[in-house]
């Protein structure tokens, strides 16, 4: 197999990052150390990367880097023999965002060429390089402050920047991603367990990522106060600073516009037709019939990054507590990333 030392350094790595996590500082190694400094620095650049979600997040990519999890993924593509040069614009809204578009372009065999987020530019290097160490220096990869000389693209941005990106690569096989956000649809009858799960999908990453829940559809007759009550896990979130700010300062436009909104103190609840809400504010609308639901999520499925309910529902959805443990399948947009690399 063409990535069997890649595959195995990868599985390392894993193995790495578990090891790390199970010891003392005083008994790091000299690598240890490095990725220690590395998550301190992270969080003093970008405060938005605190110990615990860097944490939460490494922890999740080593529980996928396993041999037979990575062999399985790869074995529905087939992968090309000659090498491209795939240029990257990593975002920088949650830890290593960019990890999965990295891994994904040295397993399809290409080169990645990577221009970094500068709200993420300590981890992601690192991790690459005690990869490519693991793996007996057979991965080829080039970190630049410019793209030039490329096969292929794969970009993420805001939809401002995306428009300016589907110009600029307009003669370039490319992905542009742009902005995308997550749903929440209730039932009325979950369980405070699941409402809880459902607290984690909102506040995780402090909202930052698209796959953080923004809106919430409830039955006419749900009572908020079930919200609220599951929620209060997350009632240290107001210490952090800017989110705090963020909290702040919309809190205070409502109250100037004077607009209707619930508060418990470090989280807004706002009903709301938009999908897209403020930090520190969840939107919510209410509905009659599941037809209503339907209707919504096909009306703003380009801007859903993935849904959260119940599977009696029937709708195309994951578990609560599930957004932000994405498997290796689990591709930005719903745009097969993979697929895409096989055929440049």
């Amino acid at each position: 197999m063409l990535n069997e030392n890649k595959i195995l350094g990868l599985e390392k790595l894993g193995q790495f990052i578990i090891d790390f996590f199970s010891k003392k500082d005083d008994n790091y190694n000299e690598k240890e150390e490095r990725l220690a400094y590395l998550m301190t620095r992270s969080e003093i650049e970008n405060p938005w990367f605190t110990q615990e979600n860097q944490r939460y997040n490494l922890k999740q990519w080593a529980s996928l880097f396993t041999k037979n999890n990575i062999e399985n993924w790869l074995s529905k593509y087939q992968l090309s023999n000659s090498s491209k040069r795939v240029g990257l614009i990593l975002a920088g809204n949650i830890p290593l965002v960019g990890f999965h578009d990295i891994i994904s372009v040295v397993l399809s065999n290409h080169i990645p060429v990577i221009k970094l987020s500068s709200k993420d530019r300590l981890m992601l290097p690192y991790l690459l390089q005690l990869w490519n160490e693991f793996s007996n220096n057979e991965i080829e990869y080039q970190i630049v402050e410019r793209l030039e000389n490329f096969d292929a693209v794969i970009a993420t941005g805001s939809n401002n920047t995306a428009r300016y990106l589907e110009y600029y690569f307009k003669d370039n096989l490319s992905i542009i991603r742009k902005n995308r956000t997550s749903v929440a649809v209730l039932k009325g009858d979950e369980t405070d367990e699941e409402l809880q799960l459902l607290a984690d999908d909102i506040f995780r990453y402090y909202g930052l990522g698209c796959r953080n829940v923004t809106r919430i559809l409830i039955p006419n007759d749900m009572k908020l106060d079930r919200l609220f009550e599951n929620f209060i896990n997350y009632k240290d979130i107001i210490n952090h600073n800017k989110y705090a700010n963020n909290y702040d300062y919309n809190r205070a436009i409502y109250l100037l516009n004077q607009d209707l909104f619930w508060d418990n103190n470090f989280v807004m609840l706002k009903e709301d037709e938009k999908l897209f809400s403020p930090l520190s504010v969840i939107n919510f609308s209410r509905y009659e019939t599941l037809e209503e639901v339907k209707q919504f999520l096909d009306t703003n499925k380009d801007e859903i990054q993935t849904v959260v309910a119940k599977p009696e529902l029937g709708l195309e959805s994951i578990g609560f507590g599930e957004t932000q443990n994405p498997s290796l399948e689990t591709y930005a947009d719903n745009i097969d990333t993979m697929a895409f690399l096989s055929v440049i």
